[in-house]
């Protein structure tokens, strides 16, 4: 049986205005991915890297560059896993908040995706201002 009349389609992206709030939730399914993909493929590289004995690990200490002849893109990498793992830990304690009803009042939730984003790169900053041991 067909219906009588058509039914209302979903709004789709041409109606919603882009905000801060919806790149915060896309950002967080895409960081989320990409530790998952990027992360455990570093961590069991680095796995088998401890398990292959000093050449293999001195190997793999070179190319992400904590060896004098290390590589900068691997540096870059590791800056965007940093930022990656921040933007979604600040996105998920976000979303842990909006779970229990507060924080959707149009102001407060602007400024909170904003601030997941800001607090995600001065985190990563932090990390790396530490890692490289700089100040010391």
């Amino acid at each position: 049986m067909t219906p009588t009349h058509p039914r209302p389609l979903s709004p789709h992206l041409t109606i919603w205005k882009w905000g801060p709030g919806m790149l915060v939730s896309i950002l967080h399914r895409v960081t989320g991915s990409g530790l998952t993909v990027a992360g455990l493929g570093l961590l069991t590289w680095w796995l088998a890297a401890l398990s292959g004995g000093e050449e293999s690990y001195a190997r793999f200490s070179s190319v992400i560059g904590y060896a004098p002849a290390g590589i900068p893109l691997a540096i870059i990498v590791l800056v965007a896993l940093t930022w990656a793992f921040w933007q979604h830990f600040f996105s998920g304690l976000r979303h842990l908040v909006l779970d229990t009803g507060a924080g959707y009042e149009l102001k407060v939730n602007r400024f909170w995706a904003i601030m997941t984003i800001a607090l995600s790169i001065f985190a990563t900053a932090v990390t790396w201002f530490i890692l490289l041991g700089v100040g010391r």
